[in-house]
């Protein structure tokens, strides 16, 4: 999907008017106040052609920084799914609910790494590419691993605890 705006607007020139003392004494009939440019209504807004393959194609620079906060993401995400198995709650929100801020912004990560992984291959037939160092490819595939054992860990928790704990911690509730 690429978007297009246009903004070709051409100033009003009067071409029709009786004119008194050479100011205007009667407004133009054409053109209006504002000409748009000869792009359709349709590309004055938005336009959008089949070959989408720029947006999904990231600079080297950029591939390094998803790498990298997509392969932390990943393994914080591992952290708090093993904290939740082995103790049927979650991470604690630590001092000024900075490990539940790190928790819960890893988890948006994977998600979108995940989903953009996803998308790309569906666009272009093929994943993520390995990126700088690799990075890029182990973020992808921390996201996919860090996806598939949240199921699990859900399942397990429904099994095992019989219960799965709010994403905020409640007054009374099963995890403080």
């Amino acid at each position: 999907l690429s978007l297009s705006v246009t903004y070709g607007f051409a100033p009003m020139a009067p071409t029709s008017g009786a004119s008194v003392g050479g100011r205007l004494a009667c407004p133009p009939t054409t053109p209006s106040v504002f000409t748009p440019s000869s792009n359709t209504p349709q590309q004055l807004f938005m336009s959008s052609d089949n070959n989408d393959s720029a947006l999904m194609e990231l600079s080297e620079s950029e591939q390094q920084f998803l790498g990298i906060a997509g392969t932390i993401s990943a393994l914080i995400v591992f952290f708090s799914e093993y904290t939740l198995y082995s103790t049927g709650c979650g991470v604690p929100a630590g001092p000024y609910g900075l490990f539940g801020w790190a928790e819960g912004i890893s988890y948006l990560g994977v998600i979108g790494v995940g989903g953009y992984a996803t998308a790309t291959k569906l666009k272009t037939g093929s994943g993520l590419p390995p990126g700088p160092g690799g990075l890029l490819g182990a973020a992808e595939g921390l996201s996919f691993l860090a996806i598939v054992a949240g199921l699990l860990v859900l399942v397990l928790q429904v099994t095992n605890y019989g219960y799965i704990p709010n994403a905020v911690p409640m007054e009374g509730g099963m995890c403080q």
